[in-house]
């Protein structure tokens, strides 16, 4: 059965995406549609809103997807689909609140997106994740790609370690919860990459592989690897394209 498009962006979820970091010019520039069903009845009544960019055919959502999409019946969250998601093997809602922004010209082959309560997933445009990529924001944490992202088979990207690692004396929390990761534009995230807990990688920069960015900065244009990852050269650039 064909999604049932409505309403376009409406002033106050354009507001919301604004908030959480989506990019005013790629939001002008992504006709989006307010889906209108087929959809669970609580779907409406808990005031969530899923829409479709006008690029998005039918067979680029597929019902499967959405029909997994909670394990119990969620309130306000946003939803928005601008790109392909029929090679998604997962998207999960959390709970109430969480904001999920899958933007245009982007590819997710194989990749698993989970969004927890009042926490916030943006993949602003143009974000390529070659293969079976995760990418998981809980705890009222957020992950934040700009435009131009190249990330290869296997890259993990989480807010939180999912448990609690804790100082067995004082019992305070030695772990990242509700983490804020932010990716600048056109960052490579090379194969099995782990990015986690506070984390700001810069514009241009290179991931190696298997390295992991754990509550670090990544400077602009550099590339680092290693676990913990350490700068391993400065000044660099690169280009989707394999030439001499």
């Amino acid at each position: 059965m064909p999604w049932t498009r409505a309403a376009e962006l409406s002033d106050e979820h354009r507001t919301r995406l604004i908030a959480v970091g989506v990019d005013p010019d790629v939001l002008e520039a992504t006709p989006l549609r307010l889906v209108a069903g087929p959809l669970p009845d609580w779907w409406h009544e808990r005031g969530n809103a899923l829409y479709l960019g006008d690029d998005v055919v039918d067979v680029d959502l597929p019902h499967k997807l959405i029909d997994h999409l909670a394990y119990y019946e969620v309130s306000d969250v946003l939803l928005v689909v601008a790109s392909p998601t029929n090679n998604v093997a997962s998207l999960l809602i959390g709970g109430d609140g969480a904001t999920v922004f899958l933007g245009p010209r982007s590819a997710f082959t194989g990749s698993e997106i989970y969004c927890g309560a009042y926490s916030t997933i943006v993949l602003t445009a143009d974000v390529i994740a070659t293969r079976c990529a995760i990418v998981d924001a809980r705890n009222g944490g957020s992950v934040v790609a700009e435009e131009g992202q190249l990330w290869a088979a296997n890259v993990y990207i989480a807010t939180d370690d999912m448990h609690r690692l804790e100082d067995a004396e004082t019992g305070a929390r030695l772990n990242p919860y509700g983490a804020h990761i932010r990716l600048g534009k056109h960052v490579w995230l090379g194969r099995e990459a782990i990015v986690t807990g506070h984390c700001e990688i810069g514009a241009g920069a290179v991931v190696g592989t298997r390295a992991m960015v754990r509550g670090q900065k990544v400077p602009p244009r550099t590339a680092v690897g290693g676990c913990p990852a350490r700068v391993i050269r400065e000044g660099v650039t690169w280009s989707s394209e394999d030439t001499p």
